[in-house]
């Protein structure tokens, strides 16, 4: 250990300060912290992207069936008219092949008298999105999950 004299005074607190040893420099200890933390660091990052990109998703395809559900509640409309309502807002929103479904409670909206209650329900697969970075055992959203979301209105 190399020690260091910067005055002839002995036995003073400046003189104590003056025979510490030259720091090291240590390497080691930062190469092993990031080797520790950045798989870590990388999951997190992935697992935030998956989950934003399901809400965005999840979110798209409410709008539709928010859409199919603004169609259902007009005293014209019929099942057709609220599946096109659907298909219209699904292709808008780049999501026209996921193989999703649409079912109206009640099963025939044509017809209905005023102040019925009347659900869009539209659910596809999440595996047919194919955006799978972090695998489901580490927390991803697993392939068999399905996306189903539920619009109600009341008939006009």
């Amino acid at each position: 250990m190399r020690m260091v004299r910067q005055s002839s005074q002995r036995g003073t607190a400046k003189t104590r300060a003056a025979y510490r040893p030259a720091p090291r420099r240590r390497w080691g200890g930062s190469v092993i912290e990031m080797a520790l933390t950045a798989p870590i660091l990388v999951m997190l990052s992935f697992g935030t992207i998956e989950y934003s990109y399901f809400a965005y998703v999840k979110s798209e395809t409410l709008s539709a069936a928010n859409c199919g559900a603004q169609e259902a509640s007009l005293a014209t409309s019929t099942n057709t008219t609220v599946q096109s309502a659907v298909s219209q807002a699904m292709q808008s929103s780049n999501l026209q092949n996921t193989g999703y479904t649409v079912t109206t409670s009640p099963s025939s909206v044509s017809g209905l008298a005023s102040g019925t209650s009347i659900s869009v329900t539209v659910t596809f697969p999440w595996s047919v999105m194919n955006f799978n970075p972090l695998p489901p055992a580490l927390g991803g959203i697993s392939t068999n999950k399905q996306v189903t979301v539920v619009a109600p209105t009341r008939r006009q």
